[in-house]
């Protein structure tokens, strides 16, 4: 039995086509795994970093309350102090005034720099766009905007 060059070539051609259709079909799958398994490492490196900062914030919010009553020592401290030369209630009344004078202060800065920052649009970025827009259409008019 003998068999004919054409046919023989024929399934040599059809086996290489399922061998690169296999391959292909192992590569899809492969990266789609490597791909699950990424995200996967991802999730769990974002969950532990998750942690990590709450605890950080946790350590931090707990130092800010510590720091809070050491300045309240700070000014019983300032009021003793002060009572040494002049009655308590007036050293009390004296550090009150200069706290809310303070107080006043940082208030009056606070509200000049919102009043910077407000509206909460970037209007240079928007400009920017806007000039774009314009030189892409080449430039209309004031006014007149066509789509």
């Amino acid at each position: 039995m003998t068999t004919r060059p054409d046919a023989v070539r024929h399934d040599a051609g059809q086996n290489q086509g399922e061998q690169l259709g296999a391959l292909v079909s192992q590569l899809t799958s492969d990266v789609s795994r490597l791909v699950r398994d990424e995200l996967q490492l991802a999730k769990a490196e974002l969950k532990d970093k998750g942690k990590e900062a709450g605890v950080g914030i946790g350590l931090f919010g707990g130092a800010g309350t510590v720091a809070l009553y050491g300045v309240g020592a700070l000014i019983a401290a300032a009021i003793l102090g002060l009572a040494q030369a002049v009655p308590a209630w007036l050293a009390a009344l004296i550090v009150a005034v200069v706290l809310f004078a303070v107080a006043g202060i940082a208030a009056m800065l606070g509200k000049r720099h919102v009043s910077r920052a407000t509206p909460p649009v970037p209007q240079r970025a928007v400009e920017g766009v806007q000039e774009d827009l314009e030189a892409l259409k080449g430039h209309q008019p004031e006014g007149k905007i066509t789509a």
